[in-house]
């Protein structure tokens, strides 16, 4: 019923998927200058490491990348995070370090499907795809959904809770144990956003008068507005996981 197919082969879908799949994130998140040197070689470098999950009539359920690293395994060898992942793939294949471990960069589900299983779907083929091409094992920087409601809370106290069964009190780290994965390590400084205190105004509808931190909307940790600098700084955290 649902085929996993490289985003390469179909890019006719790229349009609605690009669509589709962005208005499940806040806009913030695009707006990483650490990502920017490394995008387009990602693109170059990893064309088969970006896939779309399609129903029969080829329309696209969800989508998903990554990129293969070398990593021997242990919490201290990890990347810094999301950034970081994306900075050692593009560096490493460049020095034509081989690589051993695939990093589930992002997954998405488009908003008129949710809830039927896709992501399980996505995650466990595209998992399976990874270990299949020799990339052995297989790591994600989450971004914990319910991690909003909590800004306050530092992440490492966060991936901590649990509900009364045991799994993770956010869903989406939930999805993830549920398909075999471990929590690994938090990542603190797994992206970093910055703007104008302009930009940040419009990237989250909300007026920021004077310097000091702010809760914003979609946000899991607080942003830092410097009306003198016109800055806005936003640093992400996210937690690690590894995949069975």
């Amino acid at each position: 019923m649902y085929e996993l197919i490289p985003a390469a082969e179909a890019p006719e879908l790229d349009a609605e998927a690009g669509e589709r799949f962005r208005e499940e994130w806040p806009e913030f998140i695009f707006h990483d200058a650490g990502v920017t040197p490394y995008r387009e070689r990602r693109v170059e470098y990893f064309p088969d490491w970006e896939f779309y999950l399609v129903a029969e009539d080829r329309r696209p359920i969800a989508g998903c990348w990554g990129v293969p690293i070398a990593w021997d395994g242990t919490v201290a060898d990890l990347p810094g995070g999301f950034t970081d992942s994306l900075a050692r793939a593009v560096n490493s294949y460049e020095e034509n370090v081989v690589p051993n471990t695939f990093v589930l960069m992002a997954a998405a589900v488009r908003s008129d499907e949710q809830g039927q299983g896709h992501a399980g779907r996505v995650i466990t083929a595209v998992r399976d795809h990874a270990v299949a091409r020799g990339l052995g094992q297989v790591i994600a920087p989450v971004r914990p959904t319910l991690k909003s409601r909590y800004p306050l809370t530092p992440i490492e106290t966060f991936m901590t809770w649990t509900r009364p069964d045991g799994l993770p009190l956010d869903p989406w780290l939930r999805t993830h144990v549920r398909l075999g994965a471990t929590l690994l390590a938090p990542a603190p400084a797994s992206q970093t956003m910055t703007g104008t205190v302009e930009d940040w105004e419009e990237w989250t509808n909300m007026p920021f008068p004077s310097t000091g931190t702010y809760t914003i909307p979609d946000g899991l940790t607080t942003l830092q507005i410097d009306r003198e600098a016109n800055t806005g700084t936003y640093i992400e955290p996210n937690i690690w996981l590894r995949h069975a």
